[in-house]
């Protein structure tokens, strides 16, 4: 065992004192030793019900055999730190996390590791750990938050909370019903309750194969959730002793059965940016263009939130990811997942529960999956769409802009009444480096649908957006403004295109007007210049790269 080299032979006398300290038995020695590393928290709603999952999983460690051994990693709740400074951390969190553990598996020389995660950063940050350590891993998603509710109403964190924000001071809605929407929205434990990249990144984990079939819709509330948690206890030391590793199960072709759940389920464009961090640690080649002709092969069979109707515990009822695999089963690769079985044997013993949760290809609800890719003179190397949230009347789309180079000003700008039909909004210089952090804009977007402008408003921008946004937003827009991206010398009143169904993103300004401009253009001055975040924003990468550290 890995283990061996801290608690095996006579120069290893001063560890073993060391371990002893700790509680441990000789007999314990001779077991493999399992790292549990837990993101609960106090902070965010999808990790408050971890301390319950651990006891299951500590459970199922023991029985499998294992010694179990706690660690803690930090989590942010990136609703709580939207809108403002700490949405510069989100992203960033991800690096931090995937060298904790790194680090704490390293420095003890741990057998394996089961990885209890649920939002929005810290799930890619796992896996891109259990790729870069390759000793056996079980990622843990702690699962959905059920739906809120308002009488008979159902209610969803992003719908009833940022979008009423404007609505509110439209004089839309009433101060009782506001007062009872920001209590009732999200009623406890769990990920929030659409198909944001919290709920995308549970599903498409279980997809690659790296969490236990039926993980990445049980509730977290559910006892459902507990008995996966201790199976995934008792699996890993299973893993160990047969030395699966994540080499094993996260390959090219995992990697695409991922893509194309996520295009058929219409998930978070955050994907684009994890799946890219993930196969980097993984040394396999993923590239914008895989996501864009994957997408074009993959029908749309579900209409969750934030662009649809249903929840994630519809989807839960519905069959889960199982039953995704079933209806996908022909363009998926028949890959082995860490519980032991193939992806085509799940899909077989799976049923569909409800075929209009999960359509048909007859009646998918768009012909082409969630995400595309745009290209153009305003985005050479690529920027990223959620297609599958864009009215059909906004998959092309012409206006002036409005060049805003803070979030902030945008926000403003849009509750002020000041953005009109027609306009482009365009936020710059909050990409990987210039942001930094690449800051989502769920508030600004979320601001234009509760204005009533979702289909005669679009936005752009080198940040990027919360799984919960809806509309025409095309972000990741590469090269990014700190970088010298064409996105960096717009004006108000340039007229921006945006044909989607033609992956087209340009700027009406011919190649020469926009070396002209660049001629007396000067990169603005960091905005953060102390700490982790000067440090990250020197080191990572564009955001068609996966904004990964380099």
């Amino acid at each position: 065992m890995r283990s061996d080299q801290i608690k095996k032979g006579i120069e290893r006398i001063p560890h073993r004192a060391l371990l002893h300290a700790t509680g441990l038995s000789r007999k314990d020695l001779n077991r493999p030793f399992i790292g549990v590393a837990s993101s609960f928290t106090d902070l965010i709603p999808g990790h408050i019900g971890m301390r319950d999952l651990e006891r299951y999983i500590e459970r199922g460690i023991c029985y499998g055999g294992g010694v179990p051994f706690f660690f803690g990693v930090p989590g942010i709740c990136d609703g709580i730190a939207m809108g403002h400074l700490g949405m510069c951390y989100p992203l960033a969190l991800r690096e931090i996390i995937a060298d904790t553990l790194e680090t704490v598996c390293n420095a003890h020389q741990l057998d394996g590791i089961v990885c209890l995660t649920n939002c929005d950063k810290i799930t890619p940050g796992m896996l891109m750990a259990a790729a870069r350590l390759n000793i056996p891993a079980v990622i843990v998603t702690a699962g959905p938050m059920l739906s809120g509710r308002l009488r008979q109403r159902k209610l969803a964190f992003v719908h009833d909370t940022y979008e009423a924000v404007a609505k509110a001071k439209k004089g839309e809605i009433s101060a009782e019903e506001l007062a009872c929407l920001e209590m009732e929205a999200c009623p406890g434990a769990g990920s929030c309750q659409g198909l944001y990249t919290a709920n995308t990144m549970a599903c498409i984990t279980e997809a690659m194969g790296m969490s236990l079939t039926g993980c990445g819709t049980a509730l977290a509330v559910s006892s459902k959730k507990r008995r996966i948690a201790q199976a995934s206890g008792e699996r890993i030391v299973e893993l160990v002793k047969e030395n699966i590793t994540p080499s094993k199960i996260i390959t090219k072709e995992s990697l695409e059965n991922a893509i194309v759940v996520d295009m058929a389920l219409g998930g978070s464009s955050n994907t684009v940016l994890h799946l890219m961090a993930i196969a980097h640690e993984a040394g396999i080649k993923i590239e914008l263009k895989d996501f864009d002709r994957i997408s074009k092969n993959t029908p749309h069979i579900t209409n969750l939130e934030p662009a649809g109707a249903h929840f994630m515990e519809d989807l839960e009822y519905a069959g889960g990811i199982p039953a995704v695999l079933k209806r996908l089963k022909g363009k998926l690769n028949n890959v082995m997942t860490l519980g032991g079985k193939k992806v085509f044997e799940i899909a077989d013993k799976a049923e569909i529960y409800d075929e209009e949760v999960l359509r048909p290809f007859s009646r998918a609800y768009h012909k082409q999956g969630g995400i595309a890719v745009l290209s153009g003179n305003l985005a050479p190397d690529g920027a990223v769409v959620k297609q599958s949230a864009v009215s059909p009347k906004m998959m092309k789309f012409s206006g002036k802009a409005r060049v805003f180079n803070r979030e902030e000003e945008a926000m403003q700008a849009i509750l002020d009444g000041k953005i009109k039909g027609g306009e482009v909004i365009v936020i710059r210089y909050e990409g990987p480096s210039g942001g930094p952090g690449m800051r989502e804009m769920l508030a600004p977007t979320a601001a234009i649908v509760g204005m009533g402008l979702a289909d005669s408003v679009a936005l752009i921008t080198d940040g990027r957006f919360s799984g919960g946004t809806k509309g025409p937003c095309i972000g990741h827009v590469s090269p990014e403004a700190a970088s010298g991206g064409a996105i960096a010398v717009l004006k108000d009143g340039d007229i921006i295109t945006i044909d989607i169904p033609n992956r087209k993103l340009e700027v009406k300004l011919s190649n020469l007007e926009i070396k002209k401009r660049f001629k007396t253009w000067k990169a603005v001055e960091p905005k953060i210049k102390t700490g982790y975040l000067s440090r990250y924003s020197r080191l990572v990468s564009s955001a068609d790269k996966g904004a990964i550290l380099i």
